[in-house]
This record gives structure tokens, C-alpha cells and sequence, in this order.
């Protein structure tokens, strides 16, 4: 009969299939039949883990640094040997970067992923560091896995923010480029006047010639 060797201590649900079709072996000359035992497909369950997905746009540097674009106003950089995570400004530094850099860095320190004390600004313009706490145990080697989806579930609550942004400046282009009956005319349409504006450009009195006018 098949066994099934479990080397854990704690419960786990094991749901054993059959396979419906038992595999014949008919062989030559004397009918010989051999019957195996059926192949079983089992299935554990763990209920102490859980699964978590999430998307971010990552890319790996040479010395296996993390850098994240997903924000439209800063990058952020895990930095695994300073062990340190630093905000950078994406295109030049304002108000609207710091507010960001903020927000992300006291989601952080709420979470338990930076220590509270060492959020500081970094030595590049407009930057924001903090350093990585470390997780105790056995679980040290998640630890990065847990960083990186904290950063995607800040990123998560952003992404209203900097797509309505890039909405609002597409919606800009689009009545620029491409206007509506409206707000727009045919080539022609409104003919040329000889005087544009509402500053004259001929009989007015010059103030560099006294008692002169200009024509």
C-alpha cells in the first residue's frame, strides 16, 4: 500500500485522490496481467500560510539594489547592504515630492518596517532615507518579501492620486489637440481684421517725441 510521510508536527488537512483508471500491463507470448497500485494526487493544506500577490515595476541594479518607478513623483531604491530604503525626487524636487516622500515613509515607520528614528533627509537634493529593521528568527529571510509588499500596498493608495493627475493632463492635450465643434473652427472661418487687440498701434501720442505722433 502507499504511504504518506507528513515530518510535521503541527495539523494539516490531506485530501487523498484516486486516480479513476488502473494501469494494465498485458505482455507478450502467455497472457500475463500485472496490475499496479494507483497513482494517488495529494494535496496539503497549511492553514498558518497565506498567499499574497502584488505588482510593482521593479528593476534590479548591479550590486542587487531595488528600484522602484510605479509613484509618478519619486523613485524609491531598496538599498540591501546600507540596509536603508531613500526616496528620490523623479523629475526635480516641490512641495508635491515631499508630501509624497512623507507619506511614504510614515506608512513605513507605521508598519514596522523602518525604524522610527532614522528617517532623515539623504545626501542627494530632495532625498529621504530610513533604515530597514530586521525581522528575529527563523523569518529573517522574509523579511524583504515583507518590505516590498508594504511598499505595494502604499503604492496601492497612491494610485488614485497620480492617476487622476495623468487623466487630468491627457483630458489637457485632447481639448488642445483634438477640440470639439465648440471650442473650435475651420481653417478661414473667422477672417483676418486689420487691427488685433485692444492696444492701438497708430495715433498715438510717443513719449519720446514731444508733441509727435506715432503712424
Amino acid at each position: 500500500m502507499p504511504t504518506v510521510n507528513i515530518e510535521r508536527e503541527i495539523p494539516v488537512n490531506v485530501g487523498v485522490e484516486p486516480e479513476e483508471k488502473v494501469p494494465v500491463k498485458v505482455g507478450t507470448g502467455p497472457l500475463n496481467i500485472s496490475i499496479s497500485d494507483p497513482n494517488l494526487l495529494i494535496r496539503v493544506h497549511d492553514p498558518k500560510k497565506q498567499k499574497f500577490e502584488f505588482k510593482l515595476k521593479l528593476r534590479t541594479a548591479l550590486n542587487g539594489d531595488f528600484m522602484i518607478f510605479d509613484h509618478s513623483d519619486i523613485d524609491i531604491m531598496i538599498l540591501k547592504e546600507k540596509k536603508k530604503i531613500v526616496a528620490f525626487a523623479k523629475d526635480m524636487m516641490s512641495e508635491v515630492v515631499y508630501g509624497a516622500e512623507n507619506r511614504l515613509f510614515n506608512y513605513l515607520r507605521k508598519q514596522g518596517v523602518i525604524a522610527y528614528d532614522s528617517i532623515q533627509g539623504g545626501n542627494v537634493y530632495g532625498s529621504m532615507e530610513g533604515l530597514m529593521l530586521e525581522m528575529k528568527g527563523d523569518k529573517n529571510s522574509e523579511s524583504m518579501n515583507y518590505i516590498l509588499y508594504q511598499i505595494s500596498e502604499w503604492m496601492d493608495s497612491e494610485r488614485p492620486y497620480f492617476e487622476s493627475n495623468e487623466a487630468y493632463d491627457q483630458m489637457v492635450d485632447d481639448h488642445l489637440l483634438n477640440p470639439s465643434d465648440e471650442f473650435s473652427t475651420e481653417f478661414g472661418e473667422v477672417p483676418h481684421e486689420e487691427e488685433k487687440g485692444s492696444m492701438m498701434q497708430k495715433g498715438m501720442f510717443s513719449p519720446y517725441y514731444y508733441g509727435r505722433y506715432t503712424y
